[in-house]
């Protein structure tokens, strides 16, 4: 406004025209501006004031001054006054001036302005110097003394009243007066008028008066109704201040030392308060101690509790404690001696105790915060007007049913806090009273309860109303807006009742000495609340609350110290007393104990136990507070998850982990909060705390994950649950029932179960891709496996007990799990499966109800309609999980059973029931024999054990029948599962790729689910399955997948192999087994025809001794691919392959010489690694043992097949053609052709020999070019021939059977039986029989026989040769590159060996050898092309065996049997010892040549026709005797397919042979007669049987010992 500023110079200037106008405007409108009165007021001063002095500095005249303020006065009714004010400023500052002038122009301005303002006025503000200038007063110093008179009259001297002693009659009747019996009609007016009366006439002191009504009321207090209006009235006729000041002298009196103020006065001086008769403000001057003073206490507290706790947590020695103590006593006898005496608080405890809660709230607020409440009687005052307030809401709603009670009388004072009739009301006075309280609560455990059942009223008011909002959706009676209001009322109050337990009911929870009771009503409440919040209020607890309170800290201090004590003589032995000492310690102050035992427990894992059996009483509420707990130690971000060496997982989280096991199981704790930890870990990509979860399901549902089980136990897993639970675990798992179902409902409750799942499912490839960075290889990969293990633990878990309603409603269909959820294929349909079978079984129920036909076929009927009506959409489902083409050759219908099928549903385990039938009855029968145990207890344990074995049975049966119903499901099915649209082989692969691989490794039970499941299929003949090709690519090459497994996973695979070797070997043992169950099944034929081939010409089918060998080569590469891990130096590698290895020891490696290889890799790799890789060398010695203790059930590779390389050719032909069955036909073609440009001799030899296997490789060398061409266009021809094959070969194994039933058959068991050493002797008895019984049969004459014989081969031989060789081609080929380098160097020692024998035989062996000799010299070149040749045809894991058995073959056809190549050996090395072999074997064969030469002139002599066999003959059994003293010698380096068995019986062939040569060629001839007869249909293994025996009948006696001997020396 204008009037801020100064007036204008203008106004001044022009003052008649228009200043004094514009000040006047002014004036007016400053004075009707009523709206701000003081700004008014000032502005007015201020105008006036500028006016004025204008005028003392003489811009202005006097006279127009006092005429325009003449006009101003009347604008308002105090203007006079500030006129005068403005001239007592004025009159100062002029005073000060030393200007004359101006000092005169005021006083002028005054003298002009008297009429307007009062003399009086004027005296009052005016100095008494400028009142004489002005003429107002004569003299100015009479004035001053004047007033000095006046004010002392005023302010210093006391009127004389009487006092009590000199007028006590007045007083005596006051006394009297108020003293009478009030209890009539007497009012305070009544005795007002009295006291008036008595005040007059005995002229009493009325403040004297007043202060004797107050002592009376003090000593009447009874009387309030009578005294309050009494003084109140009585304070009308003093000044407001009087009854303060004389109850503040009252107090004054008591704040003597040692003076102690009456509770009395208190009382008074509140209710005074009270009734508003004093201030607070007022009074509380009066009190002590000053604030200031209080403030300096509550600190002094602080320190004190803070110092209490550092000697609590030092380690003070025994010495030192003593003199502690006594110091501490003095400190304390100090204190007690005088405590001041705190009015402010007396007064606070009489203001609650009338129920003033105002005045009590700001005498607290002047207080640090429950510095009131910490003294006891407040706390206590303060209780009791909580319990007053609360008392009619508590009567309604808190107390429990049958519960009585005390009612509380109400205060009988209108002003008192009105009582609480609902939530709204408690809100408003009752959680303020309680916030003050605070922890002093626990002075009062009863209201405490009350407080705790009132919320626990509301929360469930909060229930029943949420429940009638969703209810009645159809009542609109309340508007909208209400419903609203309501709700927000009701979250304002919840949010009112979280902050009282916050800050009052949980501390006062911990100032309470162990009060269970309290604990559990707390938990009543607490129950209701949801997790979250019940956490969030344990967490403020726990790590703020205790820090908020002197006494707090230092009961935190105490309970750690408790703890500390409790903990260190916690054994197993004495659980249940330190048991009792935990409870105690917990009921109150649960947060800092726990957080102690955690702590220990993280440290001392063999505490676990003791702490778990020792938490059994605690109270449901300090349950939840150690769940809590748990899960904020292992939320801990100050702890490392990993050891220091970053391989493994710390051991505190698996002490953690174990411990939440072992304690959720044991106690009714809830999990969801445990479990959404792990959810949210697992959302963060955090797979560690999976270690949780394994362990609480593991330990509450009994489902126990581990790689270490037995087979027994693997066995028990694929029967029922009942057989699961007693066989299945290695610890006997009982009562389970609670826990797992408390875990189930935890997980639906709080829909975690699919969550869980599939958050598991996608984390798994998430530790390798996300979390794996910069971890290290090892801990990936043991993170990876518990993240599996424990999906396929919590998978197993959800199966065995989520109902089939609640499976199907929580898991989507399959297709929705793989597209959307992006869960991998397998354990997606690990998660469905369980929903399937119990959707079947459900669906089949229904169809057995709806029609009650019983009999089997209608049963099966119903259970296949039942699996078509829930696979049906499955199959559809699938589809969109690959790519349209993976379908030309799987049906979805075969994806989905073998995704959707169990063990359960293939085999039952008739030995798991058995066994634990048996063990029941073990036990029922130790009951019996046990003297010392009760009847009754004894009757209960059998009644226990007939129970459990009636189960068992039952559940053996059910299953029973339904593996039954389910293989006749797949009887149905099968012709529909393999397409085979592209190739055979092509199936197989994706059968492999997408069925088998992933799944065997996805547990220990799939695995053997797997391996099953391929013999299944075969079993079932089903169309386009090749079994042989099947196990062929199973065993073939399993370096890449062995490489790629995780260490669970080498684990499974290695169990999944084993189980397929079990198979194969079983096969393997028994000629009947395999004919009874390959013989005539469609996945054993050898020739792949296209897919509408219906199965069965017996020629095509692959023959008992070809599938031996084919075994044979599987287990030589097995022995390559282990080698070649081993050899490797990677971690992984070797880890994986030592596991599988492992667990395929029962029947690999069979063969000695493979295990030999395997046992010196291993030992090598022992040596290595002792100091590099601990765990590694572990591994390695444990198998290294494992395996020399399975030595003496290996067997010489002689015994494991008959080296007939044919047989396997035959096979590999099969097996090794790569891309599919084109390729097969094609190479036996080729052999065919081959074959028949052969000559008739040369084809003699090979049959009677070499069974063709040299020439076949010879030939696949030379006609490499065909071979490619062929295998485009000649797929046609080769089935044909082929075909031709197969039926002679069956011709040849009828033949070859009948044979071996006599003789034939001994050596075969006896190698299994005996020593080598032995074995020979007794073959070669047998054989000489045999070869006499020929003898005599076979009249004719040598050169007869012999050209009868050639006549009648060499038609059929060429045709059964092109037969066996097509196919068997291949397997010498593969045969041969397995054996060849140790060959060579088996030929070199032999030759050495055989140069120190002595006499004839000596020649014999030289001129045998001279052959192969040169002929390995000349070859080097050949050998190479041969290789490169023979390679298109082999597997790329083979190649390099190949290429040197080319030339092998090429030197001599006999040289077909001696040894393998040791895998171990890499090639580089295998070429140095060959070259260093055959430098050595040169310079002996060209001394023997000369001697060969002579021999053969003796030959041309005899016949020229056996001129050509003789040194093939003998150089094969030259080669022979070297192979078998190779195998002997070094029998390491042997090679799958040689064992000493068929060495030797090719050795005493040779040695008949050539000794029958030299002597007695008629014998030959007529043995060559009789077998060309046969030629036919003989097999190539008999023939050389019978030939052994003449040969060895007709050989002299000398030279046969001499061989005999010779050959035990190799040996």
């Amino acid at each position: 406004m204008a009037a801020a500023g100064a007036l204008p110079a203008e106004w001044i200037k022009n003052w008649e025209k228009s200043g004094k106008s514009e000040f006047l405007q002014l004036c007016r409108t400053l004075s009707e501006n009523k709206s701000h009165e003081n700004v008014t007021f000032r502005d007015i001063q201020q105008a006036l004031y500028e006016l004025a002095n204008h005028v003392v500095k003489g811009n202005l005249k006097h006279d127009q001054a006092s005429n325009v303020l003449s006009d101003v006065i009347e604008f308002r009714d105090d203007m006079s006054s500030i006129l005068a004010d403005v001239f007592c400023i004025l009159d100062i500052e002029t005073s000060c001036l030393e200007e004359k002038s101006k000092r005169d122009h005021f006083t002028q301005l005054v003298l002009a302005c008297l009429y307007l303002v009062s003399d009086t006025v004027l005296k009052e503000r005016l100095d008494p110097e400028t009142l004489e200038s002005l003429g107002l007063i004569k003299q100015s110093q009479q004035f001053n003394q004047k007033s000095v008179k006046i004010k002392t009259k005023l302010f210093y001297k006391q009127q004389k009243f009487n006092l009590l002693r000199e007028e006590n009659e007045g007083y005596a009747k006051l006394i009297a007066e108020l003293g009478q019996d009030l209890s009539g009609n007497i009012t305070s007016d009544l005795i007002l008028e009295n006291i008036k009366s008595l005040i007059g006439c005995f002229n009493l002191d009325p403040n004297r008066v007043l202060d004797i009504i107050l002592e009376v009321y003090e000593c009447r207090p009874e009387y309030d109704e009578f005294f309050v209006p009494l003084i109140e009235s009585y304070m009308y006729m003093c000044e407001p201040q009087t009854l303060c000041h004389i109850l503040g002298f009252k107090f004054k009196f008591y704040q003597e030392p040692n003076g102690e103020t009456p509770s009395s006065l208190y009382r008074v001086a509140a209710v005074l308060l009270q009734h508003n008769l004093i201030d607070l403000e007022d009074l509380y001057v009066h009190l002590l101690p000053v604030d200031n003073a209080i403030l300096e206490e509550h600190k002094r507290e602080i320190v004190e509790a803070k110092q209490i706790v550092r000697k609590l947590t030092m380690v003070v020695l025994s010495s030192e404690k003593t003199e502690e103590k006594e110091k501490e006593k003095d400190k304390e006898e100090e204190k007690t001696e005088k405590p001041p005496d705190n009015q402010k608080l007396g007064l606070l405890e009489a203001l609650l105790k009338v129920g003033d809660w105002q005045h009590a709230q700001s005498i607290m607020d002047q207080m640090p915060p429950f510095y009131a409440t910490s003294h006891k009687p407040i706390a206590i005052a303060l209780c009791q007007l909580v319990h007053v307030t609360i008392e009619p809401l508590y009567r309604r709603v808190g107390v429990p049913k049958g519960a009585k009670g005390s009612p509380i009388s109400n205060l009988q004072n209108k002003r008192a806090p009105k009582q609480a009739e609902s939530f709204e009301d408690l809100r408003k006075e009752v959680f303020n009273m309680l916030c003050y309280l605070g922890p002093h609560l626990s002075h009062d455990p009863i209201l405490f309860a009350k407080v705790v059942r009132l919320g626990k009223a509301f929360m469930k008011e909060v229930g029943t109303s949420k429940k009638l909002n969703s209810e009645d959706r159809m009542v609109k009676f309340q508007s909208d807006g209400n419903k609203q209001e309501d709700k927000e009322k009701m979250e304002i109050l919840f949010s009112c009742l979280l902050n009282i337990t916050d800050q009052v009911l949980l501390p006062s929870l911990t100032l309470m000495d162990c009060n269970a009771c309290m604990s559990e009503e707390l938990w009543g409440m607490f129950k209701t609340f949801p997790y979250q919040y019940r956490y969030r209020l344990y967490g403020q607890w726990k790590n703020e609350t205790y820090n908020s309170h002197p006494l707090l800290v230092k009961v935190k201090a105490q309970t750690i110290d408790r703890a500390k004590y409790i903990m260190k003589r916690l054994t197993k032995e004495n659980v249940k007393p330190s048991g009792r000492q935990i409870g105690k310690l917990s009921h109150s102050n649960p947060t800092i104990l726990f957080d102690y035992i955690l702590s220990q427990i993280q440290k001392y894992d063999n505490l676990i136990t003791p702490v778990v059996d020792s938490l059994k009483y605690l109270t449901s509420l300090n349950y939840d507070v150690l769940a809590y707990c748990i899960i904020e130690a292992l939320a801990n971000p100050e702890k490392e998850r990993m050891k220091h060496d970053d391989t493994t997982i710390s051991s505190w989280l698996q002490s953690l982990a174990s411990f939440c096991g072992a304690v959720f199981r044991k106690y009714p704790i809830e999990l969801a909060g445990l479990l959404q930890y792990v959810a949210n870990q697992l959302k963060a990509g955090k797979s560690f705390d999976l270690l949780i979860l394994k362990e609480v399901v593991q330990k509450m549902a009994g489902i126990e994950i581990t790689e270490e089980m037995t087979m027994e136990q693997l066995e028990a897993m694929t029967g029922g649950e009942q057989l699961k639970a007693e066989g299945g675990y290695f610890g006997q798992i009982r009562n389970t029932k609670k826990s797992s179902q408390r875990l189930k409902d935890a997980l639906l409750d709080h829909d975690l179960a699919l969550p869980l799942c599939l958050l598991m499912a996608q984390q798994r490839n998430g530790v390798i891709f996300q979390e794996g960075g910069e971890k290290h290889l090892k801990l990936v990969g043991k993170l990876y496996d518990q993240c599996h293990d424990t999906l396929v633990q919590f998978g197993g878990f959800l199966a065995s007990n989520l109902s089939t309603e609640d499976y199907i409603k929580r898991v989507p269909s399959i297709d929705v799990l793989c597209n959307e959820f992006h869960t991998p294929h397998d354990a997606a349909f690990f998660l469905s499966r369980p929903m399937y079978a119990h959707h079947i079984s459900s669906k089949y129920d229904e169809l057995k109800k709806a029609e009650k036909g019983n009999k089997q076929q209608h049963k099966v009927h119903k259970y296949i309609t039942s699996c078509e009506v829930v696979m049906a959409p499955v199959h559809d489902a699938v589809i969109s999980l690959h790519l349209p083409k993976v379908w030309d050759d799987i049906s979805p219908q075969f994806y989905a059973t073998f995704w959707s099928l169990t063990m359960y549903d293939l085999a039952v385990p008739h030995n798991s029931y058995d066994r634990e039938v048996n063990k029941l009855k073990v036990q029922m029968k130790a009951i019996d024999d046990n003297q010392e145990m009760p009847p009754n207890k004894k009757k209960k344990e059998k009644e226990r054990c007939t129970a459990l074995q009636d189960k068992l049975l039952e559940e053996e049966k059910k299953q029973l029948e339904h593996v039954q119903r389910v293989l006749q499901r797949l009887k149905l099915e099968k012709d529909n599962w393999l397409l085979a649209k592209s190739t055979k082989n092509e199936t197989i692969t994706k059968f492999l790729q997408l069925c088998i691989f992933p799944r065997c490794i996805f547990s220990a039970i799939d695995a053997v689910y797997c391996a099953h499941f391929v013999e299944l299929v075969h079993q079932q003949k089903t169309p386009n399955f090749s079994t042989l090709l099947c196990y062929d690519r199973v065993f073939s090459d399993i370096i890449y997948t062995v490489a790629s497994c995780t260490e669970n996973e080498a684990s499974r695979y290695g169990r999944f192999l084993c189980c397929m070797l079990e198979t194969v070997t079983r096969w393997h043992s028994d000629r009947n087994i395999y004919e009874k169950e390959c013989g005539n099944y469609p996945g054993f034929l050898t020739i792949l025809r296209a897919t509408g081939f219906d199965g069965g010409n017996k020629a095509d089918q692959l023959d008992y001794e070809n599938f031996r060998h084919v075994v044979h080569k599987w287990h030589y590469k097995l022995t390559k691919a282990s080698v070649h891990c081993l050899e490797t130096g990677e971690y992984t590698h070797i880890r994986n392959i030592l596991i599988v290895l492992t667990k395929i020891l029962p029947w690999y490696p069979k063969v000695l010489n493979l295990g030999q290889a395997l046992e010196r890799r291993v030992h090598k790799i022992c040596q290595e690694e002792k100091e590099k890789r601990p765990d590694l060398y572990a591994l390695a010695m444990g198998y290294s043992g494992q395996l020399k203790s399975r030595k003496p059930y290996m067997v010489p590779e002689n015994e494991f097949h008959h080296k007939d390389p044919p047989a396997r050719n035959a096979v590999a032909a099969t097996v090794q053609n790569g891309p599919g069955g084109a390729g097969l036909p094609a190479s036996l073609t080729i052999n065919a052709a081959k074959l028949e440009e052969s000559t008739a001799e040369e084809t003699d030899k090979l049959k009677e020999k070499t069974q063709g296997a040299v020439k076949v490789i010879n030939k696949a060398a030379n006609a490499t070019p065909k071979v490619t061409t062929s295998n485009g266009n000649s797929a046609s021809n080769s089935k044909i021939i082929k075909e031709k094959d197969d039926k002679e070969k069956s011709g040849k194994e009828k033949d070859k059977e009948k044979k071996e039933k006599t003789p034939a058959a001994i050596p075969e068991a006896k190698a299994l039986g005996k020593d080598g050493k032995d074995k020979p002797k007794e073959e070669r008895a047998n054989k000489d029989d045999k070869s006499r019984e020929t003898k005599e049969k076979t009249p004719k004459s040598d050169k007869e026989k012999e050209k009868a014989k050639k006549e009648e081969k060499t038609p059929k031989d060429e045709k059964s040769k092109t037969v066996v060789t097509n196919a068997e081609s291949k397997f010498a080929a593969e045969k041969e590159r397995e054996k060849e380098p140790s060959r060579e160097r088996d030929v070199a020692k032999d030759m050495k060996s055989k140069e120190n024998i002595k006499g004839g035989e000596k020649l014999s062996v030289a001129g045998s050898l001279k052959s192969p000799v040169p002929r390995s010299e000349t070859s080097e070149s050949e050998r190479e092309q041969k290789r490169r040749k023979v390679d298109t045809h082999s597997s790329p894991s083979h190649s390099s065996t190949v290429k040197d058995n080319l030339c092998e073959l090429k030197d001599s056809s006999a040289k077909h049997y001696i040894n393998h190549t040791t895998p171990a050996l890499s090639k580089s090395k295998e070429r140095e010892v060959d070259k260093k072999d055959l430098d050595k074997s040169r310079e002996r064969s060209r001394e023997r040549e000369k001697k060969d030469e002579k021999d053969r002139k003796d030959r041309k002599r005899d016949h020229s026709n056996s001129d050509r066999e003789v040194p093939q003959d003998s150089t094969k059994r030259r080669k022979e005797e070297n192979g078998t003293t190779g195998s002997s010698k070094h029998s390491k380096s042997e090679s799958p397919s040689d064992s000493p068995h068929s060495n030797e019986k090719e050795k005493e062939k040779n040695k008949s042979k050539s000794s029958g040569k030299e002597k007695g060629d008629s014998v030959k001839t007529e043995k060559m007669e009789k077998s060309s007869s046969g030629s036919k249909k003989e097999s190539r293994h008999d023939k050389e049987k019978t030939e052994k025996k003449e040969k060895r009948d007709s050989a002299g006696g000398k030279e046969e010992k001499k061989h005999h001997k010779s050959s035990d020396k190799h040996r």
